[in-house]
């Protein structure tokens, strides 16, 4: 144990705690949003926020219900204990949706039921005959009645159930029809609801009920609420200076300035409001990488996008594009999606965020967050178009490094054929694409560990390495030969940015054979 160490007191990280009770109670650290929950509650509206997966959607939740039910001494210290207001003790139903499978629709019933029973229980609502919605609205009215105050509705993952059945439109429209004739008892039952929020990932009316419910605030684009899941910078540094410092020593960084560069650049990026500047901290990595005082894709580890990259597939959208990919405001602002234009999925899944907002034309620039997601995302997607395994596609990306910074191109092009070997496609227009995917995430991956420049624009070379004894351009021919992409390289001038570096240039020209569906010819100058 280093010096450093055994510096650093003790203290419980909330990673995975979704009670605030419980988090309040057993000394986990809190990072104090209740200056939100306050604002919420005074604007009185029924809310809805959209926020990717374990970004803090449930225990905010739990910290409104803590709230309601009148515990004020989990509040101590906190910015909402100074709020001059009556602590009542609400009727409150807290539905959560996050547990379950959803392999059948009697999952989703078997947790509606067991929840409504826990309700008439608590209520004196007796009436288990009827529907779930029925039911629903009953006991809400008899908590009204048997309280003598108003009920707080909170829905934590509303569209769980529609996410995990993305594959199967069957059992997709079966659980959307019982949820929304569920969830439609919160417009019918409106005076008697107090408080109502409901979270998710995402907001379709596809997936979701809001074509009914229509009354819900979305919260989710509103600046003064972007901060409401998740860190920024200030509120890092202010409750972890010591991690910050331990993160530095554990990593042989020299400084903590330089340890909040790495966490910014991979966990930080997340915008969530075309107004707002302050950059979020994705919350789940952020308190694993100080726990552990690593730099590890946590939060990518934790889901795989296995659905959206099936979905680019399936669209043919062309992922190189993901990177500065342009869409209309209303793509992602409102409650319909086109079923063909996988992007605002990714984006609401936490995959993508607001890089720019062109107020004119109410049209967003999206992008890759930071570096967790963009590698953690490119690594992912690689075996859904190239042929090697997902399990060494890793492996070969460092090989392919090593390879390059030791001058070794001759290996590097020998190894690059693996990804090409058993492609069951002919070379044409349509197809031609699919192999330029390949070199682009090739490259893009090697982005992870030294200097990679891929070009979908004329008049670039198509791609570009530098390490620190080499500067690499390489021509792609699909429909050429070597020779002709070396002289491509030398008549476009692809050389002439590099040629007062100092590092030895080194030009490659690489054709690529119809017949064998690989690299065929390359020369090297």
């Amino acid at each position: 144990m280093s010096s450093t160490d055994s510096n650093i007191p003790f203290r419980r990280y909330p990673i995975g705690i979704q009670s605030f009770e419980k988090l309040r109670s057993e000394g986990y650290i809190y990072v104090d949003k209740t200056h939100h929950v306050r604002k919420l509650i005074e604007m009185g509206n029924p809310y809805f926020l959209s926020r990717p997966r374990r970004f803090g959607k449930s225990l905010l939740l739990s910290t409104i219900e803590a709230y309601f039910r009148g515990k004020k001494e989990l509040f101590h210290g906190l910015a909402i204990e100074q709020w001059d207001q009556e602590w009542k003790t609400y009727p409150v139903m807290h539905l959560s949706l996050n547990a379950e499978k959803y392999e059948t629709v009697e999952d989703l019933q078997k947790i509606l039921e067991n929840q409504l029973r826990a309700w008439e229980k608590e209520y004196d609502s007796h009436n288990t005959i009827d529907s779930h919605s029925i039911r629903f609205m009953n006991v809400i009215q008899k908590a009204y009645e048997k309280t003598g105050l108003r009920v707080v509705v909170l829905i934590d993952e509303y569209d769980k159930p529609l996410l995990r059945s993305m594959h199967d439109e069957e059992l997709q429209a079966r659980f959307r029809n019982l949820l929304t004739a569920f969830y439609t008892v919160l417009k019918d039952a409106d005076s008697f609801l107090h408080f109502v929020l409901i979270t998710g990932v995402t907001k379709f009316a596809q997936m979701g009920i809001f074509s009914n419910l229509n009354q819900l605030k979305d919260i989710s684009f509103l600046p003064e609420f972007a901060d409401l899941c998740g860190l920024t910078l200030q509120e890092i540094e202010d409750t972890f200076p010591d991690e910050l410092e331990a993160l530095a020593a554990s990593n042989r960084i020299t400084s903590r300035e330089e340890a909040i560069n790495e966490l910014t650049r991979m966990y930080d990026g997340y915008n969530f409001s075309p107004r707002n500047t302050v950059g979020i901290f994705n919350p789940f990595s952020v308190l694993n990488s100080l726990r552990d005082r690593s730099f590890e894709r946590y939060w990518f580890a934790s889901g795989t996008p296995t659905f959206l990259v099936e979905m680019l597939k399936k669209t043919d959208f062309d992922i190189r594009n993901l990177e500065g990919v342009e869409v209309d405001s209303a793509s992602l602002m409102n409650d319909r999606v086109d079923v063909n234009n996988p992007i605002p999925m990714i984006y609401q899944s936490g995959y993508l965020t607001i890089k720019e907002y062109d107020e004119e034309f109410q049209s967003y620039i999206l992008g890759f967050p930071n570096d967790e997601v963009k590698y953690g995302f490119l690594s992912f997607a690689s075996p859904y178009y190239d042929s090697v395994p997902r399990d060494s596609t890793a492996f070969h990306i460092g090989r392919f490094t090593k390879e390059l910074r030791a001058g070794e191109i001759e290996a590097f092009l020998t190894r690059l054929r693996a990804f090409f070997a058993d492609f069951p496609y002919e070379l044409n227009d349509k197809t031609e694409r699919h192999y330029q995917v390949v070199f682009y995430l090739v490259f893009k991956l090697m982005g992870q560990f030294t200097d990679a420049e891929v070009s979908s624009a004329r008049g670039r070379a198509d791609a570009v390495v530098k390490t620190d004894d080499y500067i690499y351009v390489f021509e792609f021919k699909l429909n050429g030969t070597a020779e002709e992409a070396l002289r491509q390289i030398d008549e476009k001038g692809y050389l002439i940015p590099y040629t007062a570096d100092g590092r030895q240039l080194v030009k490659v020209g690489v054709s690529f054979d119809k017949q064998e569906r690989n690299l065929g010819k390359w020369l090297i100058e």
